[in-house]
């Protein structure tokens, strides 16, 4: 892991996130020099999705009415099936991705994640990857789709599924340190 002292990064969730998605992002990167919030769309806690059954629950750090983009140098999407579908119904949480990629920051998704990235038009004319089953989708979304444990496309980050956590997390610190990112048109 790079050393990302001083910077600051939000992890986008909600109830259904995938455990190891948040978890392990949230550990490494707070290892890496990073202050790490959960953000989510009420107070309190919100509970993971552990393989088959429900997880533990998390720490909710700020709403998304409380938090704002301008405060962080990246965003963190982690995946699970129930957590971006409810996150891309909700107009505060696009326009809080949005945000980010717009102000040229860092964005990792990984897993189901990416559906965010297709809700908001960011997918289009990027190459990226995701779970296996969201490969229609995102080549719908106007991505170009690759199955690699680790895509990098002008500071988009994505990632297939848990198994690829250490890359994913490694590229983050990589591409957080290396800061702001000229985006030119797909």
């Amino acid at each position: 892991m790079h050393d990302i002292s001083g910077k600051r990064v939000a992890i986008l969730a909600t109830n259904g996130f995938e455990q190891s998605e948040l978890e392990v992002p949230l550990a490494k990167l707070r290892e890496a020099g990073a202050t790490v919030e959960v953000v989510s769309l009420k107070p309190g806690e919100i509970k993971g999705w552990d393989k088959k059954d429900w997880g533990r629950a998390v720490k909710v750090d700020r709403t998304l009415d409380e938090a704002s983009p301008a405060d962080y140098d990246a965003l963190v999407l982690p995946g699970g099936q129930m957590n971006p579908d409810t996150l891309r119904a909700e107009k505060k949480a696009l326009d809080f991705v949005r945000a980010f990629w717009n102000d040229s920051k860092v964005v990792g998704a990984i897993c189901h994640a990416p559906w965010l990235l297709a809700e908001t038009g960011i997918a289009e004319g990027r190459r990226l990857t995701s779970y296996h089953s969201m490969k229609t989708d995102m080549v719908n979304a106007g991505a170009r789709w690759e199955d690699s444990e680790v895509v990098t496309d002008q500071g988009l980050v994505t990632s297939r599924n848990p198994g690829d956590l250490d890359a994913f997390c490694e590229k983050l610190s990589e591409e957080i340190r290396e800061g702001r990112h000229q985006r030119r048109a797909a």
